[in-house]
């Protein structure tokens, strides 16, 4: 009975999202509305009873159910106000996010929120007794009532089949916001997944990986920036009305202004970008479970470092040199919210000057990190006002909330002019690039979607298409063509395409290697074409 009263509860009031979803698709007149809302209702509440029937008895319940509501008015808290999907990808990316991260995303209006969805069933729960039979005499009950259950879901499902069925294939999405079913299937999912990603090891891409740039070519020097949720139509490169990359205007950057990223969360963008695989070949466990192109630079002699001022590396570095802003002490760079992308050059250039050889620096950004997109940036940078001093985004204006995201683009676009402008110094002895690409995009209230992981099969392209931008010292020390690159900036590329161009850029031979996937490819008087990496996708 407590399933049952705490399934018509998170059908009725968990599922608002849900609702309004599947509101597009339900029939234009009243009397056929009514019969599929009803029939709809009845399928939601049957499946849900069944899933809670599994989960809990009566020595479980009410822990289960108080522990159960709690997390499903988080949820659906969630849901309502960022427009949020609870797919495996979303709760793994929930379960990485650090305190920091999470801290910014609670706010004072959860408060009452909370107050008026979980108060009631959790003080109905409190105060109910709990009959206890003997086993003999109760152990039908559990069973025949799951049998009962399927029964209501077949017949309630009957009449709205038509209409369901393809409304779902359409809309795969739609199933994650089903609370709180969404987010227990998705947990067991990870977990599962998880713990068979563990029992594998590591498989090696790219073994035949070696260097064969001349010994009188002087050492590489790349900087690789993984930008954290910047969207490509707020990129002032990319003609954006507002000139958000003032710096980068004048730095005689290559901008590939048609980019679009792997996925829509950083969970599943980071590892991509730096796999063979791609978004092309995307499979999950081949990907968490094989060398990352920096394990390939350090295998052939390269000296790899990742400088984080996020969440870490999401596996692609380990093993590797690291540094972390969060070992700072006492920088104004840095506070209790955290450090600001600046800090990440801190000691670079003594890093780099005492590494002899080849070396490879992968910065890691906060960037644009929402909700706080104003926490992303000095006050300096509030040049675009007014911006919104909060995390909680419903308080703001779509203007002020556009303003702050902004004025964290400025930043990051001074941070990498300023990356640009430390590496300029090493120009005499190195070989010297750099290259920076955005891990997502962010919505910001388009439709009624804030912030990002949205399933990537119907994510919005605010979500998907990035900025990629690449800056060498001197083309000529990459036996690269400039104006060539310049004149297919405007093709269609990803982050497929980075495995490919930084193999390239660091002069590594390899069948993994993909010529036509590498962005300088075409343009280089260096390196011959190389066998097709079909071999290497496999």
């Amino acid at each position: 009975m407590l399933a049952l009263i705490a399934s018509i509860y998170f059908a009725l009031l968990c599922n608002t999202s849900f609702w309004t979803a599947i509101s597009i698709g339900a029939p234009a007149t009243k009397g056929q509305a009514a019969i599929y809302y009803t029939c709809l209702f009845s399928l939601l509440t049957s499946l849900q009873f069944i899933l809670l029937t599994l989960l809990v008895n009566r020595w479980t319940a009410k822990p289960a159910l108080f522990i159960l509501i709690i997390v499903t008015v988080a949820a659906t808290y969630f849901m309502d106000k960022y427009g949020i999907y609870f797919d495996p990808d979303m709760v793994r990316n929930a379960l990485n996010t650090d305190w920091r991260e999470t801290r910014e995303l609670l706010s004072m209006d959860m408060l009452p929120y909370f107050f008026l969805h979980a108060s009631p069933p959790m003080a109905y729960i409190f105060i109910i007794n709990i009959r206890t039979e003997p086993l003999r005499k109760s152990w039908w009950i559990r069973p025949g009532a799951i049998a009962l259950a399927i029964v209501v879901a077949s017949i309630s499902l009957a009449p709205i089949s038509q209409s369901l069925v393809p409304q779902i294939r359409e809309n795969k999405g739609l199933r994650h916001l089903i609370t709180p079913g969404n987010y227990l299937i998705s947990l067991f999912r990870v977990a599962t997944h998880h713990s068979h990603l563990a029992r594998e090891t590591r498989k090696p891409v790219a073994e035949d990986a070696k260097i064969s740039t001349g010994s009188d070519m002087k050492p590489l020097l790349l900087v690789i920036v993984v930008g954290e949720t910047v969207r490509a139509d707020h990129w002032g490169l990319n003609g954006y009305a507002r000139q958000t990359t003032p710096r980068l205007a004048t730095m005689n950057v290559i901008n590939f202004r048609n980019a679009t990223a792997c996925g829509t969360n950083t969970e599943v963008s980071v590892p991509c970008m730096f796999s063979v695989y791609g978004r092309r070949h995307y499979d999950e466990d081949r990907i968490r479970n094989s060398d990352s192109l920096l394990h390939i630079l350090d295998r052939t002699g390269i000296h790899v470092q990742w400088r984080d001022n996020q969440s870490g590396c999401k596996g692609v570095c380990a093993g590797l040199a690291t540094v972390s802003t969060a070992s700072l002490q006492n920088s104004p760079l840095c506070n209790t919210d955290g450090c600001l992308d600046m800090a990440l050059l801190d000691g670079l250039a003594n890093d780099i000057g005492r590494t002899s050889g080849n070396q490879v620096i992968i910065m890691h950004q906060m960037g644009n990190h929402g909700p706080s997109y104003y926490l992303r940036y000095p006050e300096s940078f509030r040049r675009f006002a007014p911006d919104c001093q909060t995390s909680n985004l419903g308080s703001c204006t779509t203007a002020q909330i556009v303003n702050s995201y902004d004025n964290a683009i400025l930043y990051t676009d001074e941070f990498l002019a300023s990356t640009i402008s430390l590496l300029r110094k090493f120009s005499g002895t190195h070989r010297v690039a750099m290259i920076y690409a955005s891990d997502h995009g962010e919505s910001l209230g388009e439709h009624g979607l804030y912030l990002h992981s949205i399933p990537y099969s119907m994510a919005p392209a605010s979500q998907t298409h990035i900025p990629i931008v690449l800056w060498m010292a001197d083309s000529r020390d990459f036996g690269i063509d400039e104006p060539c690159m310049r004149q297919g900036a405007n093709r269609q590329v990803s982050h497929d395409n980075l495995f490919h161009t930084i193999l390239g850029l660091s002069g590594i031979t390899t069948s993994a290697y993909d010529v036509e996937m590498d962005l300088s490819g075409s343009c280089s008087h260096l390196r011959p074409p190389s066998p097709t990496a079909s071999a290497g996708h496999r």
